[in-house]
């Protein structure tokens, strides 16, 4: 399997070349083309409750679609519903934790399952993560542009910004030491120690949220008087 990334990092698409009896595999609603040499299938990887699991505690999609070439190869274009990058990981280095919603694709190899969080999950989207083990080729996307980081130590990123690491890096919760962030407790930061890569984007889907909310057009129903 051949893949390129296009339009990095704010609009990427991922557009992979399968050749015959060769697929891929894809969260669903991320197709953007396909090619007539291509079929697709729609199936719950790993079972029910599996999938289950990985749709009410990971935030993915229950069925996926997987995509596989016929008599001759194939082109499938793929992309995030967010504008923003797509990193490709081979896994044959170890699992990839990452936050729900980050999965985009893998090949046929990979397993995806839901993760306990920990602590963390109390002050971010939620109490679990997905695993990424197995062994191919592993894609995952975030909000702007993504970041490697080679971590020896400790390395601190702001709540919202952490998109993958390796299992190797353990983290905890620190508060930000502004007076600010001291009296009204809004700055959560994630401190990560040990040896290992950890992937950061450059926006936060959250912090776009909150910019937007004092723009939103509220209509308020009057009541009329009796």
């Amino acid at each position: 399997m051949k893949y390129e990334i296009q339009n990095r990092p704010a609009y990427s698409v991922l557009e992979v070349t399968i050749d015959p009896s060769e697929s891929i595999v894809a969260e669903s609603g991320a197709m953007v083309w396909m090619s007539d040499s291509v079929q697709l299938s729609t199936s719950a990887r790993g079972g029910v409750f599996k999938s289950l699991r990985r749709s009410v505690l990971g935030g993915e999609s229950f069925f996926q679609n997987v995509f596989e070439a016929q008599d001759t190869p194939g082109l499938v274009g793929l992309a995030p519903g967010q504008p923003g990058d797509i990193v490709a990981v081979d896994l044959r280095d170890g699992d990839i934790l990452m936050e729900d919603s980050a999965y985009l694709a893998s090949e046929q190899g990979v397993d995806i399952d839901s993760d306990f969080s920990g602590l963390r999950g109390l002050f971010n989207e939620g109490l679990f993560i997905l695993r990424a083990s197995g062994s191919g080729l592993l894609f995952f996307t975030g909000y702007g542009d993504i970041e490697e980081v080679q971590v020896d130590g400790s390395y601190t990123v702001d709540n919202g910004y952490a998109v993958a690491w390796e299992p190797s890096l353990d983290y905890d919760i620190t508060r930000g030491r502004s007076i600010r962030s001291f009296l009204f407790s809004d700055q959560l930061l994630l401190r990560f120690r040990g040896r290992g890569r950890l992937w950061v984007q450059s926006r936060n889907p959250q912090a776009l949220a909150n910019w937007v909310h004092p723009y939103r057009n509220v209509t308020r129903e009057s009541k009329d008087d009796d």
